[in-house]
């Protein structure tokens, strides 16, 4: 995952005093004006350097992140915002160059008073621009331990989206069709985690993942940052898989249901989108009110007919892998 290995960034102040301290080492093993030169240098490297590593380590939101993670990001952090940030701490990485590319001829042909007068006028310099940008090493800290904990989910996977309201039996479905049990991760933005699985399927992995906490509510029952994270999903979902429970022990009335699912339908135009009745084994097929028009019945408990919806859901994608060119 994209941002699960980004570095802590330091502090202004934990990265002026590593400069200076690795500085005055530098200064130590050495004298007179080579001293003050290699001081000088060691404390701009050293800035500099780790300045940039902290830019070169997020990924350029435009060209590496997927719109599934740009949108998600966007929903937990202020993307805009995160990026002026890391442009702001790059402008600074360069500056502290360009300060010791300023003052390291001055160390060169004077004496060593006025050599080390230099060198603390470059150090007031340097410490002065780090300090410039501690906000917004703040601001990329906070970001990175905002989305470092993202659910692992690889957007370049055929993935089905299952949704529907609480209790219909969505989680049952993920963990029965998956090799192992549904593995959860929890959003930033919500205490519920989404359930996420693997199956293969002609020698194809496929993702599943259920969305409690997103797709489980009508659009209108979602805060703006729950509504952006669903408009992430869309990037996402080849196949959604809504599921109603006509025989309403879900506690939701079917009317509800349905409405639910055709606010989904109208977000996923793009995305084949299959009405899935569950908990057959308690209804008759044949007494199923028509409003429903589910594509498939089926019942996790009894295990019916589960596997010609999950095969459905894999027909509805297509998914055709890329073959290496055969020359």
């Amino acid at each position: 995952m994209i941002f699960e290995d980004l570095p802590t960034t330091p502090t202004s102040e934990e990265l002026i005093d590593k400069a200076f301290s690795r500085a005055a080492r530098a200064g130590k093993a050495k004298g007179g004006l080579e001293a003050q030169q290699s001081m000088l240098q060691t404390a701009a490297n050293i800035i500099s350097d780790n300045l940039e590593n902290v830019v070169t380590a997020w990924p350029d939101f435009e060209y590496d992140a997927h719109p599934f993670y740009y949108e998600l990001a966007d929903a937990i952090v202020d993307v805009d915002k995160l990026r002026q940030s890391l442009s702001e701490v790059m402008w600074a990485s360069r500056k502290a160059r360009e300060i010791h590319e300023e003052y390291q001829p001055r160390l060169r042909k004077t004496d060593v008073d006025t050599a080390r007068k230099h060198r603390k006028q470059a150090f007031a310099r340097l410490a002065d621009i780090v300090e410039q940008i501690d906000d917004h090493l703040l601001y990329i800290n906070e970001s990175r331990n905002d989305l470092r904990d993202l659910p692992e989910i690889n957007p370049d996977e055929p993935t089905i989206v299952v949704a529907g309201y609480p209790n219909v039996g969505k989680s049952s479905f993920v963990n029965d069709v998956t090799s192992a049990r549904g593995e959860t991760a929890s959003y930033p933005f919500t205490t519920k985690g989404i359930g996420l699985g693997h199956f293969e399927h002609d020698h194809i992995r496929y993702q599943i993942v259920d969305t409690p906490g997103l797709l489980d509510r009508p659009p209108q029952d979602r805060n703006a940052i729950e509504s952006q994270a669903v408009s992430a999903i869309e990037h996402l979902a080849d196949c959604m898989l809504v599921m109603v429970d006509p025989t309403g022990e879900c506690g939701y009335p079917i009317d509800s249901q349905l409405e639910l699912r055709d606010s989904i339908a109208a977000q996923f135009e793009d995305v084949p989108v299959l009405t899935v009745a569950n908990k057959a084994d308690r209804f008759e097929t044949d007494e199923l009110d028509e409003a429903v028009a589910a594509d498939y019945t089926m019942s996790v408990t009894t295990d019916s007919n589960v596997e010609t919806v999950l095969e459905a859901a894999v027909e509805a994608i297509g998914y055709e892998p890329e073959l290496p060119f055969d020359g």
